[in-house]
């Protein structure tokens, strides 16, 4: 019952029901309903990126793309979760955090089968299995393959010490540090002896115990 001014629209309408594409690519064979659909499709392989983003200069292939990406200067966060409150400026964030409240976790790891609910976590993660250490420090060229693990490193050479234990306030440059001098105040001992089944706040002070079970000389640093 949808009506239209011009045979032409209405035509291209009806290609939705049809299943209809008469407009082919003719590089990868692609179809579609729309030729301003293959236009667009087109700069993916030429690389053209006609829309420019007037406040930094990036460009990208497709008019909405760049309102997404003006998103980001302005501040907007028009995409709110329902569930917490949280606003976002792009829609695929929402979905991404939405996760959190639903458990779910869509995207599968094809080599150890564990499972994320972000994309980008999952991409993160592969960089175990492959290898790739794409974070390097620049100032002493070495690379991590966790972007954190990069950041946790920086400390060293700027000296900063930002987690702090609210009981002492002793500072630590990394925050696995901190959580192990926490087990001095909360008497936690999680390392295990497997031997005698002693137990110890850190894990250095299980490595040099079990030493006396070993007859090895516990290094010295």
């Amino acid at each position: 019952g949808k009506s239209f001014s011009q045979n032409d629209d209405l035509n291209r309408h009806k290609r939705i029901h049809t299943g209809e594409k008469p407009y082919h690519c003719d590089i990868c064979g692609k179809s579609f309903y729309k030729s301003d659909n293959l236009t667009t499709h087109k700069r993916i392989h030429t690389g053209e990126k006609p829309y420019h983003c007037d406040i930094c200069g990036k460009s990208f292939s497709q008019k909405g793309s760049l309102t997404t990406h003006k998103l980001v200067h302005t501040g907007d966060k028009p995409y709110q979760c329902d569930i917490c409150g949280k606003s976002f400026s792009l829609n695929q964030h929402l979905t991404a955090h939405k996760h959190i409240h639903t458990g779910d976790k869509p995207y599968h790891c094809d080599i150890c089968s564990k499972s994320f609910s972000q994309k980008s976590t999952l991409i993160t993660h592969k960089h175990i299995h492959t290898g790739e250490k794409p974070y390097q420090c620049d100032i002493c060229g070495k690379s991590f393959s966790l972007n954190h693990h990069l950041t946790n490193h920086k400390h060293i050479h700027t000296g900063d010490k930002p987690f702090q234990c609210d009981v002492c306030d002793k500072s630590f440059s990394k925050k696995g540090n901190l959580i192990t001098h926490k087990h001095t105040h909360t008497g936690h001992k999680p390392y295990h002896c497997d031997i005698c089944g002693k137990s110890f706040t850190q894990n250095g002070a299980l490595a040099k115990h079990k030493c006396i079970h070993t007859g090895e000389k516990p290094i010295t640093i």
